[in-house]
């Protein structure tokens, strides 16, 4: 621990597993009073013993509990949100449900958060949102994915909007744009696929660097955008695919 995170109070979304866990371990060792929620609960078991402060139940497609969560927290330095879920299919194959689910939560549950969560960091003086986006989306596409694809596109959007409107007033906006990370949601699609070895080999393949991403790199990341050596940072996308869009 370098302590480049000391004094600052973050939040993180979805940090029950994947980056979202990875990047609250990567902020509390870093010095941080980092907040870790969920909505599995359960999940965040363990992260106590990695010096998280607050462990809570959190779902960001409910409004009422993101604006508990908002009067509950106060001003935060840092805001992370890492929530998500994907679904499968073409146009033709996503359901209004599937739809509905994945852009709630991907990107109508990152408007609830920064939307709940802004006022108090202006009012505190400023602060640092990290958004996770996706290069799937608007900067490159991918075979059956596309509501996942619609909601990561939307949070760059939202991540340069927010980003230009509050840039005088001290609050940076940066999204980070992850490729393929082994992460949960990856591994479980490899594990329920027919050839679940053709399967990885495909998702190895596409990254010229032949091989998955790590939790713990998307964390570091973050740690760069969340702290004062990126202060001059705002309204950017960081691409981290392994070379998959170059």
């Amino acid at each position: 621990m370098t302590g480049r995170l000391a004094g600052k109070t973050a939040l993180v979304t979805g940090a029950a597993k994947g980056i979202g866990r990875a990047t609250a371990i990567a902020f509390a060792r870093e010095g941080a009073r980092v907040i870790a929620t969920s909505r599995d609960i359960d999940g965040l078991a363990g992260l106590e013993d990695e010096g998280i402060a607050h462990l809570g139940a959190l779902d960001v497609g409910d409004g009422e509990a993101v604006s508990a969560a908002a009067r509950t927290h106060g001003a935060l330095d840092i805001l992370f949100n890492c929530a998500g879920i994907a679904r499968a299919g073409t146009i033709l194959e996503c359901g209004r449900d599937d739809w509905e689910q994945v852009i709630d939560t991907n990107l109508t549950g990152i408007y609830r958060m920064v939307r709940a969560f802004l006022p108090a960091m202006l009012e505190a003086g400023g602060g640092s949102i990290i958004n996770v986006a996706s290069v799937l989306g608007s900067i490159a596409a991918g075979g059956e994915r596309f509501a996942y694809s619609v909601s990561k596109a939307g949070v760059i959007g939202l991540t340069k909007s927010v980003a230009h409107d509050f840039a005088t007033r001290a609050i940076r906006c940066n999204a980070i744009c992850p490729g393929t990370i082994e992460t949960p949601m990856v591994t479980d699609r490899i594990a329920a696929a027919e050839d679940p070895d053709a399967m990885r080999a495909m998702y190895v393949a596409r990254q010229p660097m032949g091989r998955m991403g790590r939790p713990d790199e998307v964390a570091a990341a973050a740690v760069y955008l969340a702290g004062d050596e990126s202060a001059f940072t705002t309204g950017t996308v960081m691409i981290m695919d392994g070379g998959w869009t170059n």
